[in-house]
């Protein structure tokens, strides 16, 4: 079920009616995109609230500050693009878009000269409908050929997740068998000032 417009606006504190505000009846991947574009031209910090196990090794972020940024969304058919700021790194960007049946997820990575990483572009599409509320991306067969290719074997059972409540809260996850959680909730109720752009933007 998704919202109606009315509702998506009055969650949508202190944000502007989406013209992707969501319909009577629209499918909950078009839902959902409504609900994060009514945060369309906003920043907000997040915090850690799930890294589990806890790294052997330093995490790169713990102690920072972190900031989610909801952007291109001039041409939401095309998706919407949510650079993830860690401190003065600038280099992740989540790309949102409408699949076929559900929505894709993916990660692109940019050296601070734009160009991309080794690793980038990974994620995966949704398995089943999902909510309004909530999308999980099962990692796809491209990204594992990636993952496999480059060393990186923990990564071949990846799902990530997204939640969010319109005006209140905005969550992204990655979850793997075995125990690996790793969570970053954003306060959707108190905009900060706008991050740069990302690498390669």
């Amino acid at each position: 079920m998704g919202f109606h417009p009315a509702l998506l606006c009055a969650l949508a504190v202190a944000t502007a009616c989406s013209p992707l505000a969501a319909s009577a009846g629209q499918a909950p991947a078009d839902a959902f995109l409504a609900a994060i574009a009514g945060h369309c031209g906003q920043a907000f910090a997040g915090r850690i609230v799930a890294n589990e196990p806890r790294p052997a090794t330093p995490d790169a972020f713990e102690g920072k500050a972190l900031v989610m940024h909801v952007r291109g969304c001039d041409a939401p058919a095309q998706g919407l693009r949510i650079p993830f700021h860690v401190g003065d790194d600038h280099s992740r960007t989540w790309v949102l878009a409408r699949s076929a049946d559900g929505l894709r997820l993916k990660h692109d990575h940019r050296h601070a000269d734009g160009s991309p990483d080794a690793v980038t572009l990974y994620g995966g599409d949704t398995a089943d409908a999902g909510t309004p509320l909530r999308q999980v991306f099962p990692v796809d067969a491209e990204s594992r050929a990636m993952f496999e290719r480059e060393g990186l074997g923990a990564s071949l059972r990846n799902a990530w997740a997204m939640e969010i409540e319109p005006g209140r809260r905005f969550l992204y996850e990655l979850r793997r068998p075995g125990g690996r959680l790793f969570q970053v909730e954003f306060d959707l109720t108190a905009p900060v000032p706008l991050p740069p752009a990302p690498w390669g933007d």
